[in-house]
């Protein structure tokens, strides 16, 4: 095998194994959880506070240039999910989120990013509201190879999903639910 394969494999080892490591936790939401009523949407038929949770990252990747955060309901029965929040272009110094942070008056977002409109029609954290049943609301923060995804407040979700995809260096989720 030559240097420059082995030197690629060993690199792309070292990406897998931090990546491996990355991981997402919350004092407000856990895995498979039914989620605070401060964290539902209050609308809709849901009576919530439409706080966005506390959430918090650690073992990025060392390539990390910025992160970025989404809430998406994959269960929505729209045929492609629904987007509750999107906040990008966080700065890499930046691995923790206070309660809140995605109020749509933005005072709580990190200097720089960015929240883009989510499928409510507005920007901002949207809670959780069912309109039956038990949904995921999956919370995940991305590690990204870029400072910056060319987004804006008018960007929809779907737009910003497909940049974080193609600057992804890796992921970690939390994934409660809500039930009505």
């Amino acid at each position: 095998m030559n240097k420059p394969i082995i030197g690629a494999f060993i690199a792309l080892l070292c990406v897998s194994a931090q990546a491996q490591n990355f991981s997402l936790t919350s004092r407000d939401v856990e895995d498979g959880k039914q989620m605070g009523e401060k964290h539902l949407q209050n609308g809709s038929g849901c009576v919530g506070g439409d706080i966005s949770p506390q959430l918090s990252w650690s073992g990025a990747p060392t390539a990390t240039k910025s992160f970025a955060i989404t809430m998406f309901d994959p269960d929505a029965p729209t045929g492609s999910g629904w987007w509750h929040w999107t906040l990008v272009n966080i700065p890499k110094t930046t691995t923790t989120l206070p309660q809140d942070a995605g109020n749509r008056n933005e005072a709580n977002v990190p200097a720089g990013a960015v929240q883009g409109r989510t499928d409510f029609g507005n920007t901002g954290y949207g809670g959780a509201c069912p309109p039956v049943g038990t949904h995921r609301y999956r919370f995940k923060v991305w590690a990204l190879n870029v400072e910056s995804i060319p987004v804006d407040k008018e960007s929809s979700g779907a737009l910003v999903g497909y940049l974080l995809n193609a600057n992804s260096l890796a992921t970690a989720e939390l994934v409660p639910v809500s039930s009505r």
